[in-house]
């Protein structure tokens, strides 16, 4: 009896470490609330006395800017303040009742008020320009913040680790089809407006855009804690196709939303790149090569499309319908890969990367020099082919704008439904070819090549079709690249650059996207895209960006933002064991059967 109780006593779960800071959890909750409140408010009230600060925070009662930011995070902050309560309807926001989903809720309105006040303070020329809301907003989100850090430890210590660690969550409640549908179409409408909100932002707005990221990446960061993100993957995992077709009705709603031409503009980019980098996720995410010189195939298949479409410079003077300039561009980005992969595939790791990263600038060099003098005038050299005709689809004219229900479509927002449509494209070869016999072979090879080659599977020939299919699929989005820009020249082809598209852009986005994933590289040519466009003051610190965003990621995540399933086993530790426990052996005899 006496054995059975200490058994218990011993399995009894210790109680909750006290936060950082001293205060009673019934006093952390009200603090959190009110400052949530007060964050809310201060959003209402003038925040500098002058409009040169971008967005014109001098209005009351009227949120602009950065203001409406600022309110949203104090909006959020409040919900999850609110769960602490149990409030009926509240309790799926955070199951797990966790303390750092509440943390870092707080902290996204903590950032952004912080950071406009201190971009007021720097920009204008002193404290003395904020206006007593900037103090309201800064006072109230420390007081959130220091109400969740009095919440209990969630693992008592483990000091910082343990806000940083994905807390365990409860297992979410059966839902009906339906409820997960229309959970899966809520979510997708909001992911559309807060992309629609991001990209509106005026490109010399850089403070309010640098609030948005903020309030994103911790909001974003506390709705993983929650558990939230996990459960959205696993319904749409369930729903696949009909969270497939939402996430496309979204991209075809985006350009009804826009009043400027210029952010459709942005969008057709961010599809162009990431259209190329799932072509490049087959060469480094399935099988595990690495390839830097993969933008040559994109202007591979840009140079031919560009000779064939009846642009004045074209020493050819043909032009193609864009079904058969489309098609000479993958078969010319096709040819070339397999004439670069048949000799070269034999290499593994750093050699075959530095023979494709030498590809990569001999294509350029190459283009350069067929200028006339270096060479025969084939690609004009360094001044490219210009004038290169808008695209004809059964006679509609993709350069013209037109009006469709109240709506004038731009140019970039027609060349923006092409680009859906080819990604979609692309999106169903890259699914198709990941889970047949010939993805499993990928997979394989990327895992152990010499396993995979003992077990029959010819790497060579896996390979080469890899890399085929990665390549003409980088020039189909080229062809429609050379027709959007009106021109092609050599300067963008090369491996790294302070613009897109070069290797190193396409390259970062696989890798911070996720390796192996569909919506990975799309997620990542949106932020490696869209961040620089939005931050001018980048673009001159472009590879530092780049370095530092990468040296983040392996630290904090190795398998990318959205994770690979069988990546994420190989960087996290699982609490499985690969091997059952062992005794070590003793000096003691083993008692057999017969001497027991």
């Amino acid at each position: 009896m006496t054995d059975t109780t200490t058994e218990t006593t011993a399995q009894a779960p210790e109680p909750a470490g006290r936060g950082p800071v001293p205060l009673p959890p019934a006093a952390a909750r009200p603090l959190i609330a009110l400052g949530a409140i007060g964050t809310i408010a201060s959003a209402f009230l003038s925040w500098t006395w002058t409009p040169d600060f971008p967005g014109d925070l001098t209005i009351y009662g009227y949120p602009a800017g950065l203001q409406v930011i600022a309110l949203v995070a104090g909006a959020l902050t409040l919900l999850y303040g609110l769960t602490l309560w149990n409030v009926r309807g509240l309790n799926w926001l955070n199951p797990g009742r966790a303390t750092s989903p509440v943390l870092l809720i707080t902290l996204s309105a903590f950032a952004v008020c912080w950071f406009t006040g201190i971009a007021i303070a720097v920009d204008l020329g002193g404290l003395v320009n904020l206006d007593p809301g900037a103090f309201v907003a800064m006072a109230a989100s420390a007081l959130s913040v220091v109400g969740a850090l009095a919440l209990p430890h969630p693992n008592p210590g483990t000091g910082l680790r343990g806000y940083l660690t994905k807390p365990d969550q409860p297992r979410p409640g059966a839902l009906s089809p339906l409820a997960e549908r229309a959970a899966v179409t809520v979510a997708t409408a909001l992911a559309l407006v807060v992309f629609t909100y991001g990209i509106g932002i005026n490109d010399d707005d850089s403070e309010t855009f640098i609030g948005f990221l903020l309030v994103l990446v911790f909001g974003a960061w506390g709705l993983v804690h929650a558990g939230l993100l996990d459960r959205f993957a696993t319904m749409s995992a369930r729903h696949k196709g009909f969270a497939t077709t939402l996430a496309f009705v979204a991209a075809v709603i985006f350009p009804f939303t826009q009043s400027d031409d210029h952010n459709a503009n942005i969008g057709v980019n961010i599809l162009i790149f990431a259209t190329v980098a799932l072509g490049l996720n087959i060469v480094v995410g399935l099988t595990g090569l690495l390839d830097l010189g993969y933008v040559a195939f994109l202007g591979v298949g840009a140079y031919a499309a560009a000779l064939v479409s009846g642009s004045e410079y074209s020493p050819y003077g043909v032009h193609f319908p864009f079904w058969a300039a489309a098609l000479t561009g993958m078969a010319a980005s096709l040819v070339f890969g397999v004439l670069i992969g048949g000799p070269t595939l034999r290499l593994r790791g750093d050699y075959l990367a530095i023979v494709t990263l030498g590809f990569g600038e001999i294509f350029r060099i190459t283009v350069n020099s067929l200028d006339g003098d270096s060479g025969p005038n084939v690609t004009r050299g360094p001044n490219g082919i210009t004038q290169i005709p808008d695209i004809k689809i059964f006679g509609f004219n993709l350069g013209d704008a037109h009006d469709v229900g109240g709506f004038t479509l731009g140019r970039f927002a027609n060349y923006l439904f092409l680009m859906l449509l080819i990604t979609a494209i692309v999106v169903l070869v890259f699914t198709r070819a990941a889970d047949s016999r010939i993805g499993r072979s990928w997979i394989a090879i990327r895992e152990d090549e010499t396993a995979a080659t003992a077990m029959g599977i010819n790497g060579f020939r896996v390979k080469l079709i890899a890399f085929a299919l990665g390549a003409s699929l980088a020039g189909l989005a080229g062809t429609v690249m050379a027709h959007v820009n009106y021109s092609v020249n050599p300067q963008p082809y090369q491996f790294a650059g302070a613009a897109p598209p070069n290797s190193a852009f396409l390259l970062a986005a696989v890798v911070l996207g996720g390796m192996g994933t569909v919506s990975g590289p799309l997620l990542g040519a949106s932020v490696l895209y869209l961040v620089p466009e939005k931050l001018q003051f980048l673009q001159n610190y472009e590879l530092f960006a780049f370095g530092l965003a990468l040296i983040l990621l392996m630290r904090f995540r190795p398998e990318g933002i959205i994770a690979n399933r069988r990546r994420q086993l190989e960087f996290h530790e699982t609490g499985q064991l690969d091997v059952p426990a062992q005794k070590t052996l003793t000096d003691e005899p083993a008692a057999s059967k017969a001497g027991a």
